[in-house]
């Protein structure tokens, strides 16, 4: 009997030795950043916050735990396909009335305990293959789950790098937009020597005084725009007071040669199309064991253990009991219920198929949106160069013809401010470019662009 129950561990023991095979996680993880990507920006401080956010944000740390939570609710449904045993002890007294009539044996009253100690064991013979089946469904959610925390690594990393773009841009936007009202305060003063010898009318001055008015409210609703960002990335970052670290304006650096065309394969590496596939699988194998519930069950038992009326006797020889058997069942009625379930799954499959189908033309949707957006971008950005190289020559002939005295110190400044402006408009393009290209990355799965296939979709 000793050999009989090290074997039966021993099989268990080996049968979870594959459920129970760790993976480096933290590697795996670590992957769904996509380091290499963000590298090709150039920004080594947008890298480094990148590996903070991996290191502390909350939302990266729950979508884990997340996957934890159902890589055990897989053990859990694997366990069911292996033999339960239990342990539990019983100790009673029975107290018999005045006497126990057996045909012509008569007992009189008497009372007396009864200790029991046995060891049971059942095993339901997976002869339909339906607790495999569950396994298999409980394991596809596994998957589910962990398509789903790449998703929240994707759509997190690619929001953090938006909104750091969007600071630089908040930074930049603030400087410009110093020189300018600088600029305008010059303009306003020789203005105001222009209206005082009168040369201008008193319009012509409050119409600078209160474009200066104006600068200065823009200038309010930048700053506010730059803390807004800065508390969303110390947010990002788990750091309610931390100092965010980023490059200047100038230094950003667009990708280029970003393939402007992309195969609809593409769709089949985001998240989304991962769990609706993972999803239908699911749903598949739950159909399947849904049909042979009508089947019936084998369920072996036995048990062994101790039985003795008296405490000194409970552990000799003759206390000890053994059993075993195989019990067949089948509900031969269940108030249509199976049936029912049956068909509820059926339908929930024919749901999933229409989700799938939905979310491959979704994914097209999105990356041919994010290519047109990323061309838009990328054709403004290099159309601002060229108009703020055109404004560049307006004001350094401003300051040519200031130097040889055919302009004035106000033309100067005027052209000045026009320059100005345009820079803004320049930086605002750039910026939304290199935002551009974030959101077709994430539209395309967060995947290397670089490294897709260039057909059309």
């Amino acid at each position: 009997m000793k050999k009989i129950i090290m074997l039966i561990l021993a099989a268990v023991f080996i049968l979870q030795m594959p459920v129970l095979a760790a993976e480096n996680k933290d590697t795996k993880r670590l992957e769904y950043m996509n380091i290499q990507w963000w590298e090709r920006f150039g920004d080594e401080n947008l890298t480094k916050n990148l590996l903070t956010l991996y290191e502390k944000n909350y939302d990266l740390k729950n979508a884990a735990l997340k996957v934890k939570e159902n890589e055990q609710a897989v053990k859990m449904q694997f366990a069911n396909e292996l033999p339960q045993i239990s342990l539990s002890g019983d100790l009673s007294r029975d107290l018999r009335g005045p006497y126990q009539q057996y045909g012509n044996m008569r007992i009189p009253n008497y009372s007396q305990y009864n200790y029991l100690l046995p060891i049971t064991a059942g095993y339901e013979v997976d002869i339909w293959g339906t607790n495999r089946l569950r396994t298999k469904s409980v394991k596809q959610q596994f998957e589910i789950a962990k398509q789903a925390e790449r998703a929240v690594y994707i759509m997190l990393t690619s929001d953090f790098a938006a909104d750091y773009f969007n600071l630089i841009k908040a930074d930049s936007f603030l400087a410009v937009q110093d020189e300018i009202i600088k600029t305008q305060e010059d303009i306003v003063s020789k203005t105001a020597d222009k209206y005082n010898i009168g040369l201008c009318s008193i319009n012509e001055l409050l119409t600078e005084e209160s474009t200066l008015t104006a600068l200065k409210e823009e200038k309010n609703l930048h700053i506010k725009t730059r803390e807004i960002l800065i508390n969303s990335l110390r947010a990002y970052l788990a750091d309610s007071a931390g100092n965010i670290s980023r490059s200047e304006g100038e230094n950003l650096n667009l990708l280029k040669n970003l393939p402007s065309e992309y195969s609809a394969d593409i769709v089949s590496n985001r998240p989304d199309y991962l769990q609706e596939e993972a999803n239908i699988k699911r749903i598949g194998f739950d159909v399947k064991a849904a049909r042979r519930e009508f089947l019936p069950k084998f369920i072996i038992y036995g048990q062994i253990g101790l039985n003795a009326y008296h405490l000194d006797t409970l552990f000799n020889s003759a206390s000890q009991f053994f059993n075993a058997g195989v019990l067949p069942s089948l509900d031969l009625f269940s108030g249509g219920r199976k049936i029912a379930f049956l068909k509820f799954k059926k339908l929930e499959y024919e749901e999933a198929l229409n989700n799938y189908q939905k979310t491959i033309l979704e994914g097209i949707k999105e990356v041919n949106s994010g290519v047109a957006e990323y061309k838009t971008a990328s054709d403004n950005y290099n159309e601002s160069l060229k108009r703020l190289a055109i404004q560049d020559k307006i004001y350094s002939l401003a300051q040519d013809k200031h130097d040889i005295g055919t302009a004035s110190d106000l033309d100067v400044l005027l052209a000045k401010e026009a320059f100005l402006v345009i820079k803004k408009e320049e930086v605002s393009n750039k910026i939304n470019a290199l935002v551009s290209t974030i959101g077709l990355y994430k539209a395309a799965g967060g995947v290397d662009l670089y490294k897709t296939a260039a057909n059309n979709l």
